[in-house]
């Protein structure tokens, strides 16, 4: 089970922490462990794969994203994107690294999603772009507001690793 690794790995802990945001929370989810490991990456996108469904691309927003863009693709035979948060400002300038043409359904994923802020811009900026974008693989959301802020945008949602599963496990 996904959960149990991602509590294994250290990803999942319950304390006391303020997050990014400055909100306080009874948990915290650093899944870099997990998407820095080989063994557990390759879980992670064979968790995903069955949920892309047909895509031209997988795009993934740096930094977090991007080892499971690349892992995603390499268990589908998808070519991938990665989304910058902020245009470069040199060389070409781009926002979106890889090819990409007009029309093209792409799939974004996420490692974990609060209120999908960070993730709704990159979204916007493929389709600015011309691509079709209409879902979107995370590991884990924190369920406070990302599914609904998604839909709003005619995004769907899927979540890989479920966050009472992860609560549960790491109480034992």
């Amino acid at each position: 089970m996904l959960e149990e690794e991602i509590v294994k790995a250290g990803a999942f802990i319950l304390g006391d922490f303020t997050l990014a945001s400055g909100r306080k929370s009874d948990y915290y989810i650093d899944l870099r462990s997990v998407t820095t490991h080989p063994e557990l990456l390759k879980k992670v996108a064979k968790a995903m794969a069955p949920h892309v469904g047909a895509c031209d691309k997988i795009a993934g927003v740096e930094l977090g994203a991007v080892p499971i863009a690349a892992a995603l693709s390499l268990e589908t035979g998808i070519p991938f994107l990665m989304v910058r948060k902020q245009r470069k400002g040199h060389g070409t300038g781009n926002l979106i690294e890889g090819s990409m043409i007009a029309g093209e359904k792409v799939v974004f994923v996420e490692d974990t999603v609060t209120t999908a802020g960070s993730l709704v811009k990159a979204i916007n900026a493929v389709r600015e772009h011309g691509g079709l974008v209409e879902k979107a693989l995370v590991i884990v959301d924190r369920e406070e507001g990302a599914r609904e802020t998604l839909t709003g945008i005619g995004v769907d949602m899927v979540s890989i690793a479920g966050i009472r599963v992860l609560r549960k496990l790491a109480s034992k």
